[in-house]
């Protein structure tokens, strides 16, 4: 026992170049963005190429600002049911469990460690049986422009209106109208959101957002 020890013993200066190695190692070969998001498309089967790269980082990142950003590690049932829009950015430690459809809409960042179960099991114990009964589910679907800080989930069957707020930690067991700030367990309403800067949707479109205001009467 005494030489498996010893064999990891290590002064804090060999420590030192070692972690000094792994520095290194990471700059020289940290990858470019475009390989995560060719990666990306791989689990979720997105045949598309992606476009031919810019001249230098600065301009190759202006021509991927709309790829969806995933940040691993993740976890994903099968891929093909999850559906990213266009700048969707999910940092680390994301889980998603589509057994049925996941949709979520252009803009939304999603906080680490968030989760989206689109499976359930039945009730009946009996039925359920184990991993030997049938495996449910239902398809989330999230709009446009929302945030989940840190740990939040959501359920089953869930609807989650455009620019919604939802709270660290929360769980989302009902559907959430647009435009709301929602934070608990179970997650509830706590105020309207009234946005005000330019929508980022007109703008992207090359619309004036002010004559859609005229014809909403707003």
């Amino acid at each position: 026992m005494s030489q498996v020890q010893s064999r990891w013993t290590r002064s804090e200066k060999e420590i030192g170049r070692a972690l000094e190695k792994v520095r290194v190692f990471l700059k020289i070969y940290e990858p470019g963005t475009r390989i995560p998001l060719f990666l990306w498309r791989g689990v979720v089967e997105d045949n598309s190429l992606l476009p031919p790269p810019g001249a230098d980082e600065e301009e190759d990142a202006i021509i991927l600002r709309n790829e969806a950003y995933v940040d691993g590690p993740i976890k994903v049932d099968y891929g093909t049911n999850l559906r990213l829009g266009k700048g969707v950015n999910t940092n680390c430690n994301c889980t998603f469990l589509d057994t049925c459809l996941i949709t979520i809409g252009a803009r939304t960042l999603i906080g680490p460690n968030c989760s989206f179960f689109s499976a359930t099991h039945p009730l009946d114990p009996f039925q359920r049986n184990g991993i030997q009964g049938p495996e449910l589910g239902a398809s989330i679907t999230v709009g446009e422009d929302c945030w989940f800080g840190g740990n939040a989930t959501v359920c089953p069957g869930v609807t989650i209106g455009r620019g919604v707020t939802v709270g660290a930690g929360s769980v989302v067991t009902k559907d959430v109208p647009a435009f709301h700030l929602v934070a608990g367990n179970p997650a509830r309403i706590i105020r309207k959101i009234e946005p005000e800067a330019p929508d980022p949707a007109m703008l992207e479109s090359g619309h004036d957002e002010s004559v859609f205001a005229i014809a909403e009467g707003r």
